[in-house]
């Protein structure tokens, strides 16, 4: 006996078989957004030539300099952004049987293309500029940290590969009395003795005092080469001690200063990026609005 069997109907889904993304407008609008990006660097740069001068009186400071200079990168970021934006809309071909919502969604999406095609090709052009400030920001934190351990004796630490080793060298060699064991100190002598001076202060200000020992040790020798007496050397060793405490402290909040000015000008930075993608995006959907109010106004006429 046949079994019966029943034709069942699929209708085939209905597809477009073109892609959503007309990319020839997006490369247009992000390669003239590209191209305002960088004039508009250009007349910032000569703006900014204007606020600077070799004479102090005639120059602005360097934080109003770099608060005009953010300023204008947030102007350029907008205004190359709306400008790419809105091209891109306008330059786009109409869809026909499309929503009115899809529409607006694709405007959106493609000025929003437009911005990232263009911040990528920015950063292509700029990127060694972008990485010279960033990795100046990085530098000068640890430069001003490196320079706090460093502050008394730089120039001394350069010819001392083995620091420890040299300081308790010092420590075992030092005279049980540096008055008597060391008057009237020859110049080649001397030089041996600011070598030892310097061990000690960078030792100090790695560690972050100096300690009781080393104190009097230093306050004798001071005494020893300089004629002064006990009381002037002690004098004279609170005083270097209080400059170079004060040294650090400058350091350490310039450094921290940098800190923050880098986390500002990143957390902005991101910020102005984020505006710049919304205004390319609302852009875009306005120049495609406006384009096909613009046919239909054709061909209504």
């Amino acid at each position: 006996m046949a079994i019966p069997t029943s034709t069942i109907t699929v209708d085939a889904p209905v597809e477009s078989s073109s892609s959503a993304v007309s990319w020839a407008p997006v490369i247009a609008g992000a390669f003239v957004a590209t191209v305002v990006t960088l004039v508009l660097m250009l007349v910032g740069a000569g703006l900014g030539l204007t606020l600077v001068s070799p004479f102090p009186s005639e120059s602005s400071s360097a934080g109003a300099v770099s608060v005009y200079a953010a300023i204008w990168l947030v102007v350029v970021q907008w205004v190359s952004a709306g400008v790419g934006g809105y091209l891109t809309g306008r330059l786009r071909t109409k869809w026909v049987g499309v929503h009115t919502d899809e529409v607006f969604f694709r405007d959106t999406a493609h000025g929003f293309l437009t911005w990232a095609v263009a911040t990528v090709v920015v950063v292509m052009f700029l990127g060694s500029a972008v990485s010279s400030i960033v990795g100046g920001a990085t530098r000068t934190v640890t430069q001003a940290a490196a320079t706090t351990t460093a502050v008394a004796a730089d120039a001394a630490a350069e010819n001392m590969p083995d620091l420890s080793t040299s300081y308790f060298t010092d420590a075992l060699l030092r005279p049980a009395n540096p008055m008597t064991a060391q008057p009237n100190a020859a110049a080649g002598s001397n030089e041996a003795a600011t070598a030892e001076l310097s061990r000690i202060l960078l030792r100090s200000a790695t560690a972050g005092e100096l300690s009781a020992t080393d104190r009097t040790y230093v306050e004798q020798l001071i005494a020893a080469r300089t004629g002064l007496s006990e009381a002037d050397a002690k004098a004279r060793v609170d005083t270097v001690l209080k400059e170079i405490e004060d040294a650090k402290v400058a350091t350490q909040e310039a450094a921290d200063t940098a800190r923050k000015s880098a986390a500002t000008t990143a957390l902005l930075g991101a910020l102005s990026m984020v505006i710049g993608a919304f205004i390319a995006s609302a852009s875009a959907a306005l120049g495609g609005r406006r384009r096909d109010e613009d046919e239909a106004i054709f061909l209504a006429s």
